[in-house]
């Protein structure tokens, strides 16, 4: 996959124990930048995050409501545990928002597709949350946990496990 990041960072920050640590045990996801417009790429994560069982909280100052929930200006508003930081945010945003994900004793934090803040990624890393940077959640979600090699996708994911979900 095309990423901005060196092979020495991938390893760090787009490692597959990881990634299928946090699909697997962060249920609850704050998405913070997660847009109210329906043709947004944050919107449409959600919805299919959201389809896929996990709770979402959505994180907008702009919002009241998104996808019909009570939407927070930011994370320390929220009231309750948190296990997953997704931003969707500029890069030059991420370290603020790294730094309120340590205070709020979130377990992972996931910096989307081209979305790279070295200095945040290292900061998350260091404070000992579980790290993904220049990624898609949902991309990653449909190779490890969903129906992309159903669609005749090459997930480079080799199993003898098969779900047939279409039937």
């Amino acid at each position: 996959m095309n990423s901005l990041l060196t092979s020495q960072q991938q390893e760090l920050y787009q490692n597959p124990a990881t990634i299928r640590k946090i699909l697997n045990n962060c249920r609850t996801i704050a998405i913070v930048g997660l847009s109210a417009e329906s043709q947004k790429a944050s919107y449409f994560v959600a919805t299919y995050l959201r389809s896929a069982g996990y709770r979402i909280i959505p994180v907008n100052p702009k919002a009241d409501q998104i996808l019909d929930l009570k939407c927070y200006p930011d994370l320390a508003s929220i009231p309750e545990p948190i296990d997953l930081v997704d931003i969707f945010r500029p890069a030059s945003a991420c370290l603020d928002i790294v730094k309120d994900a340590i205070a709020c004793k979130a377990a992972a934090v996931w910096l989307q597709l081209k979305i790279v803040n070295l200095e945040a990624a290292e900061l998350a890393r260091q404070a000992g949350l579980l790290t993904v940077m220049d990624m898609c959640v949902k991309m990653e979600h449909g190779r490890y946990q969903g129906g992309l090699h159903e669609a005749g996708m090459n997930t480079e994911i080799i199993s003898a496990k098969r779900e047939h979900r279409f039937l």
